[in-house]
């Protein structure tokens, strides 16, 4: 019978997996229209990024700026949800993205991609960077989404992320620096900057003496990794997920001249970013990395409690990295 539950992963996932092969999604799947209507002066709209894998992307311009040819800072945006739930089109992230764009006066391009179980990684990666290719498309002016030729300053170019979009964005923006995104880019991999918010990174002992080491916890991370990722031989220490604390993973080469690591004091992967970071300290990579801790907070508090005033701390740190602060 459908009935027949052959995994339930609520409710850290909520996400039920039944024996006919029927995936159910508790939570993630209500999709929100896009607005020609501003919404805290900011207009939206959905487009086709890959015909062929049926990815679409939602793309934010502040409304003032739809009247003239001023040249925007561009934000390339990937959702959270374990590479499981989410997407780009739920009320959380329009929300999100709704008030970054507002926050920081820049064009923004949110990513959807496919999701496991259903899309096993890397399936989730390979759909990013297929549209971060698209985005690229435009650099010169002559692409297909008139949004991005006449608005989008491709000389100020920012991936960011949450959670699993965090790691999106990592991995985007290595292999930015080996294979370049658009034959008009020469020496650079086009991408100025990227912000980690809480990222999505793991070993399968703890990164340092700090990290967690309930069982239980633990177990929990792995298994939406498993989920996502069932049939990689290494776990957790797949390389896709342990940037942090495996020597064989190189990250000297990241395609990028800043770093912003967003991290929450009482999430479980607080020492993850914060391994990050020492990590590319060391490495030797040219760039400046910056580290925010939001004490007191849980994982992704910010998207739950976005009014709240460490979430819109967070939010001022985020805004200005993309206006140049940093």
């Amino acid at each position: 019978m459908d009935s027949e539950i052959a995994a339930d992963y609520s409710p850290l996932l909520m996400l039920k997996i039944y024996k006919s092969g029927r995936i159910e999604r508790l939570i993630g799947e209500t999709v929100v229209p896009p607005s020609s209507t501003p919404q805290n002066g900011v207009i939206s709209k959905d487009v086709v990024s890959s015909p062929d894998q049926n990815l679409s992307v939602r793309l934010y311009l502040p409304e003032k700026a739809a009247g003239d040819d001023e040249k925007l800072p561009l934000l390339v945006y990937f959702h959270g949800g374990g590479f499981i739930i989410e997407t780009a089109f739920s009320p959380t992230y329009h929300n999100f993205l709704t008030a970054a764009v507002s926050a920081s006066g820049c064009i923004a391009v949110s990513v959807d991609y496919r999701r496991a179980p259903e899309h096993p990684l890397p399936i989730s990666f390979e759909d990013s960077w297929t549209s971060l290719k698209w985005v690229f498309t435009h650099i010169s002016g002559t692409g297909p989404e008139s949004w991005l030729n006449e608005h989008a300053d491709f000389g100020r170019v920012f991936l960011a992320g949450d959670s699993a979009g965090a790691t999106i964005a990592h991995h985007m923006t290595m292999r930015a620096a080996k294979e370049k995104l658009s034959p008009e880019l020469s020496d650079s991999s086009g991408i100025s900057g990227i912000v980690l918010v809480h990222p999505y990174f793991w070993s399968k002992t703890p990164v340092d003496d700090k990290e967690t080491k309930d069982a239980a916890v633990r177990g929990r991370i792995e298994g939406i990794w498993m989920v996502a990722s069932p049939n990689n031989k290494d776990g957790v220490d797949d390389p896709w997920l342990n940037v942090v604390q495996s020597e064989s993973v190189d990250i000297s080469g990241l395609g990028c001249g800043k770093v912003l690591v967003l991290v929450a004091e009482k999430d479980a992967l607080v020492r993850q970013g914060w391994g990050y970071k020492a990590k590319l300290e060391k490495s030797g990579w040219k760039g400046k990395v910056e580290l925010v801790e939001s004490e007191g907070e849980e994982h992704v508090f910010h998207l739950t409690r976005p009014d709240c005033e460490n979430a819109l701390e967070a939010m001022k740190k985020f805004a200005g990295f993309i206006k140049g602060e940093m």
